[in-house]
């Protein structure tokens, strides 16, 4: 680390420069705030030790004259020093830019202290600037694998989108990436450096779920033994993303209504409201229509969500996405667990292709992940997958020419693969099938199944 010293008095450059390089800093010093700024032209410094009363250049006036931050690279710490301590002197320096600030005679484990928080701070903030950066690397569009023109084309909308402060509603089964394209929206857009909260509608118990998401205030109730700040207010800024939307119990679909027409919460005890600035990205697996229908979800909260939809089709219905998203897991989970596997070899690619995917990509990527640790080979074969039975042939029409026993024959296969694939699950499989759950038992106890 290296640190400028700027002090008139020599013996306190001297005291501090052997203070510091006996910590292991690289120390320069000089006697004015005009020297430093020359020096700062030359050089670049990790602390600039500071003192305020001095001729010529004065400390004030040298914070003044720094040039404005720059990320590349990082500009200097200040500490500002000082024997003539004032708490406006103090707060003076901070507005222009000053780090901490330090009153003279101080002891040397004191100004120690002072430059390794500094030195944690920064470490900090760089590694919270490095975290952000991946992030949004890894929501950028390059890095959402796809090249089937639906997909493709809810990449263009998500792009057209991403600046505008709308609200947005993502449907889709689950495991087809929901939270994946909510963040996606997020970080593409202007509000990528500000809080993405996402808060799962379902997994908050009912009665806790207002408080979480709007806040109270001490006293609101029994356990509210201290001031809470919401989800909302927490997203203030940014985006909130709001996953199974539809689990949204009716008295708090009112509240979140309000927000989304007036730009405002009310904690749970508070009489006010407050301003907030906010996005709203909802998303859900449900058939919100059914749901306004059977009176569990409002209209009017419904059409405010979904200004702009974007529907994520199931990965049965994108099999051209599976053979890059099976090689995509295949890499990223071989150079996680150290194995040397390339890629998915060619039959065992078509079993994939060839089954329907229930769980969607997340099902894909949880098979991948397990087949990596299971290969011994360099690509995954077939007995790396023996949970994935390879797809039966199609059904033959019986003997003759009968299209009423040909269909029948069809239905009983693809019903039973259906079963097969849902592990029983009677509601799932319908949803495969397409047709409601009271038809599929009606054709299970017509077929014997």
């Amino acid at each position: 680390m290296k640190i400028l010293i700027i002090d008139d008095e020599e013996s306190m450059r001297h005291m501090l420069s052997i203070i510091l390089k006996k910590e292991g800093y690289d120390v320069v010093s000089v006697e004015g705030g005009a020297q430093a700024l020359k020096v700062l032209e030359k050089e670049d410094f990790d602390f600039i030790l500071c003192d305020i009363k001095m001729p010529g250049m004065d400390g004030m006036e040298f914070l003044k004259s720094l040039p404005a931050p720059s990320p590349q690279p990082p500009a200097p710490v200040v500490i500002m020093m000082s024997a003539y301590g004032a708490i406006d002197t103090a707060i003076e320096c901070m507005r222009l830019g000053a780090y901490d600030y330090i009153s003279k005679p101080f002891k040397a484990d004191e100004i120690i202290l002072v430059l390794k928080k500094a030195e944690e701070r920064e470490r900090l903030k760089r590694e919270n600037t490095r975290l952000k950066a991946s992030i949004q690397k890894e929501y950028d569009f390059k890095n959402i694998i796809a090249e089937t023109p639906a997909m493709l084309d809810i990449f263009k909308l998500i792009k057209k989108v991403a600046d505008y402060n709308t609200t947005v509603l993502i449907t889709g089964e689950s495991g087809t990436g929901k939270e994946l394209v909510a963040r996606a929206v997020h970080y593409n857009g202007n509000r990528k450096d500000k809080p993405f909260v996402a808060v799962n509608c379902g997994a908050i118990p009912a009665p806790l779920l207002e408080s979480e998401l709007f806040g109270h205030v001490k006293g609101a109730f029994t356990d509210a033994v201290r001031d809470k700040k919401g989800l909302f207010e927490e997203a203030d800024g940014g985006t909130i993303f709001l996953d199974e939307i539809g689990e949204l119990p009716r008295e708090l679909q009112v509240k979140l209504l309000r927000v989304l027409q007036e730009g405002e919460i009310r904690k749970i005890g508070e009489s006010k409201s407050k301003k907030i600035d906010i996005r709203v990205i909802a998303a859900t697996a449900r058939e919100l229509s059914e749901e306004i229908k059977k009176d569990n979800f409002r209209e009017d909260l419904f059409y405010r969500l979904n200004v702009v939809p974007i529907k994520l089709p199931p990965l049965r219905e994108r099999p051209g996405d599976i053979p890059i998203l099976a090689n995509h897991f295949a890499d990223i989970y071989a150079k996680k667990f150290g194995k040397k596997i390339k890629a998915v070899d060619e039959e065992t690619m078509n079993h994939l292709i060839d089954y329907l995917w229930p769980g969607n990509v997340r099902e894909l990527e949880n098979v991948i992940e397990r087949a990596v640790i299971l290969e011994d080979a360099d690509v995954i074969t077939q007995k790396s997958l023996p949970f994935l039975k390879p797809p039966a042939p199609s059904p033959q029409p019986p003997v003759g020419l009968s299209i009423k026993k040909a269909e029948e024959a069809i239905e009983k296969e693809l019903i039973k693969k259906a079963l097969e694939m849902t592990h029983g699950n009677k509601t799932k499989a319908a949803e495969l099938l397409e047709i409601s759950h009271r038809a599929l038992l009606y054709k299970i106890k017509e077929y014997g199944l």
